[in-house]
């Protein structure tokens, strides 16, 4: 797996983890409490990364697994409600 994938798969178990709904500092957080060592073992990534995770979450918008930017509170990442 990619290290973009992993930021995005990281990215949405740090949401879901919140309850479907968080804020940058708590994904943050939940992605270096769970994968400081996978962080530290990607070179350049691991100067990067809070960066990139933002790219994560755009990407895991544009897949429409997050609510588009336009319909979530400011500075929340929220997941999309599947349907049954």
């Amino acid at each position: 797996m990619s290290y973009k994938d992993d930021l995005k798969k990281w990215v949405l178990q740090a949401v879901e983890a919140n309850g479907g709904t968080a804020n940058l500092v708590e994904v943050a957080k939940h992605v270096w409490a769970h994968h400081e060592n996978d962080l530290r073992a990607h070179g350049d990534g691991f100067y990067t990364w809070q960066y990139d995770m933002r790219w994560a979450a755009q990407d895991l918008r544009d897949d429409g697994i997050f609510v588009a930017a336009d319909q979530a509170p400011r500075g929340i990442w929220q997941k999309r409600a599947m349907a049954a």
